[in-house]
């Protein structure tokens, strides 16, 4: 059966609903047969529901942190060691770039990957990749300004940095090296300036003058024009601002995290999926699903984070998040019956304005409802013992 066949197929059955487990085991089936039938290739989107091998032509290649951070997902949560060896291997092939100066993707490729790894199963070897990830990270920093550059220009930074300030943080954890810390916080607070506006809707791109560090003006790569608010930036938002309080406990942090999750869920539908933009009127595409993912992620980190201060927010958090997964476990999103279909989350859009997985499958999309799935899964064992 074709993977177009496929997309037939899906529009005509109806839907049922997995649950968590069921969700999980049918995502670890399509990771195994990824890295059965593409052995150690790193994908990023699909194509018709199958995942492209070429080359990323939008950015340097980051996606590999997902996937290998899904192996490691089900390493831990089956004990099996095929799981196991397939995650250090993957983890391996990782390791040289955390020397990679070319990018500032350097947090996804290695937090949920190492770091997945040193978690669960603390070693120094882990402990000095991420150290030094960290550190080639923060040389990214720019004083003036105050920010992390990304790759596309000095004077550019994106929200989606965010989430590749954790691995700095650690790296100043596991060093003991204060400036690292200064300069992931510092760079969290220039993007609370500018890329978080009041309402608590977020910028894409922000950019600054190299030689005087002023804020020169917003910008977007993804979103529907730089004064809108495109969903995936704002997903990263909420989980890259509550990554910062877990490492920092700065409560400026978590009440941006907060900030930028009640944005998400007041201007999104009931069943918490996201357009591309809140602010496209009429999107070709009305649903990103990675987006939600993401967002339903970094809200059950949220509600962790907020629990000892403010059980009542914590619930209404980890309540929103459940029904974010809920919906994405419904057939109409996982793929779980398109055998065809390689991807785990359906209806997820890597880059809109270059026609990059519209409507497709990406790995960061699948990691993180995996990543949510198996949060629900451990909090749902320890209710019962």
């Amino acid at each position: 059966m074709s993977s177009v066949e496929n997309r037939q197929d899906a529009t005509t059955q109806s839907p049922r609903t997995l649950s968590v487990s069921e969700a999980l085991d049918a995502a670890a089936q399509k990771v195994r047969r990824t890295i059965e039938t593409r052995p150690d290739q790193w994908v990023t989107y699909t194509e018709n529901g199958r995942w492209v091998s070429e080359e990323d032509p939008w950015a340097p290649v980051w996606s590999g942190g997902f996937f290998t951070g899904m192996i490691w997902v089900f390493a831990i949560r089956t004990g099996d060691p095929w799981w196991r060896e397939r995650a250090e291997r993957y983890s391996t092939l990782l390791e040289p770039r955390k020397h990679d100066t070319s990018t500032h993707d350097i947090g996804f490729l290695f937090d949920h990957s190492w770091g997945r790894w040193y978690d669960a199963f603390p070693n120094p070897r882990a402990e000095e990749v991420l150290t030094t990830a960290g550190k080639t990270m923060a040389q990214r920093f720019k004083p003036l300004g105050g920010y992390l550059c990304t790759w596309v220009d000095p004077g550019s930074t994106f929200i989606d940095v965010m989430m590749n300030v954790g691995i700095i943080l650690r790296a100043a954890e596991y060093s003991g090296d204060p400036q690292l810390r200064d300069i992931g916080l510092t760079h969290a607070r220039t993007s609370l300036r500018y890329l978080v506006r009041g309402d608590g809707s977020t910028v894409h791109e922000g950019w600054f003058d190299t030689d005087t560090g002023e804020f020169l003006r917003a910008a977007t790569h993804q979103g529907a024009r730089p004064d809108s608010t495109w969903a995936r930036g704002q997903s990263w938002a909420i989980y890259g601002f509550t990554t910062v309080f877990e490492h920092t406990g700065e409560t400026d942090m978590l009440d941006a995290a907060r900030r930028t999750a009640d944005y998400y869920i007041a201007h999104t539908d009931d069943d918490g999926v996201p357009p591309n933009d809140w602010r496209d009127d009429d999107p070709e595409h009305p649903r990103e699903a990675s987006a939600g993912a993401i967002a339903a992620a970094g809200m059950l980190h949220l509600s962790k984070a907020l629990r000892p201060r403010d059980p009542e927010a914590a619930d209404h958090y980890w309540s929103y998040a459940t029904r974010i997964v809920t919906t994405l476990c419904s057939t109409e999103y996982i793929a779980a019956d398109l055998p065809a279909w390689e991807g785990i989350l359906r209806h997820a859009t890597y880059h809109y304005r270059n026609e990059l997985g519209v409507d497709e499958s990406v790995m960061w999309g699948d990691h993180f409802l995996v990543e949510a799935l198996s949060i629900l899964e451990a909090a749902a064992e320890n209710d019962d013992d």
